[in-house]
């Protein structure tokens, strides 16, 4: 008699302190990991620049797959110490263009969508000791820019600085691109409405996109080139006026200042190279992909 009173003592206290652990799970914030390709001081600091404005309503980390800071900004140390702040749940806001990339494939893993990568992914992420998180927390992962509006808005504002006279000239979008066909129809799918957003936006005359597929193989990335420069010229034709040309580039970098300005050299064009980052419109993509992946609203 005197064990069972014992025991279902026991059980009651275990009754009572369950729920108090549980609350303490799911009532915490939530948690948000910022994860980008990652390159130089520059570039990472436009990134770092970002975090620090979006209002998530809860603490905010940044990773990097690739460059100098990736070995100090792992995924999974991101991870531990949001779980350790006591978040509840954890949304993973990929910095990128687009969620069809390798790069995006490395977050899926790393998040633990998918169990495998290619081995080139997979080498990138071992040289920086970068591994999936070991959290007890629900992680969640949001789409790259893809089609965002909130994309659009700062391609827009970009494209406006430039222009004397929308409604007279042309604008080209011009983006980084991926290697493979079936990427690159993807990385299309999504930047042609982003394209038409823009165009109403601004009341551009004439409003093109495309990718010079910087990674891609030389005789692949030529012709992608190619192309774009008749683009821009026919859109020249069109208007008589200089084309303006913004990128669609996460961070101002080498593609930016250097490889694009030499795939348009010669031609009637406005550049500046300015990137998405560290425009706020950003800060508000990153806010909305917390809102849309959380299992609860979060402050806007």
């Amino acid at each position: 008699m005197r064990q069972f009173i014992k025991t279902s003592a026991l059980f009651v206290a275990a009754l009572l302190t369950f729920p108090l652990s549980l609350a303490a799970q799911t009532d915490g914030p939530v948690g948000t990991i910022i994860i980008a390709h990652g390159a130089g001081p520059d570039w990472n600091a436009q990134v770092e620049k970002i975090a620090s404005l979006a209002e998530t309503g809860g603490p905010i980390e940044i990773s990097y797959l690739m460059g100098p800071a990736a070995e100090t900004h792992r995924f999974q140390d991101a991870a531990r110490r949001l779980a350790d702040a006591g978040v509840s749940e954890i949304v993973v806001v990929p910095l990128l263009v687009s969620s069809n990339s390798g790069h995006y494939d490395q977050i899926r893993y790393l998040t633990g969508e998918i169990d495998t990568i290619s081995e080139t992914m997979q080498h990138h992420l071992h040289m920086a000791g970068i591994t999936p998180a070991d959290v007890d927390i629900p992680i969640h992962l949001g789409k790259a820019i893809d089609d965002s509006p909130d994309a659009a808005r700062v391609l827009a504002e970009r494209a406006l600085e430039l222009a004397e006279s929308p409604a007279d000239q042309a604008l080209f979008i011009i983006g980084h691109g991926p290697n493979s066909a079936e990427d690159y129809a993807a990385w299309m799918e999504n930047l042609r409405p982003v394209a038409d957003t823009v165009m109403a936006a601004t009341g551009f005359r004439d409003v093109k996109v495309g990718l010079v597929r910087d990674d891609a193989p030389a005789p692949v990335r030529a012709e992608a080139v190619k192309r774009i420069r008749e683009i821009i010229e026919l859109q020249y034709a069109l208007t008589g006026e200089p084309v303006v040309v913004v990128p669609v580039l996460i961070s101002t970098g080498s593609v930016s200042k250097e490889k694009i300005p030499a795939d348009i050299a010669g031609l009637p064009v406005v550049y500046s190279g300015e990137a998405l980052l560290p425009h706020p419109g950003l800060a508000d993509w990153v806010e909305a992909r917390v809102r849309e992946n959380s299992s609860r609203s979060v402050a806007r």
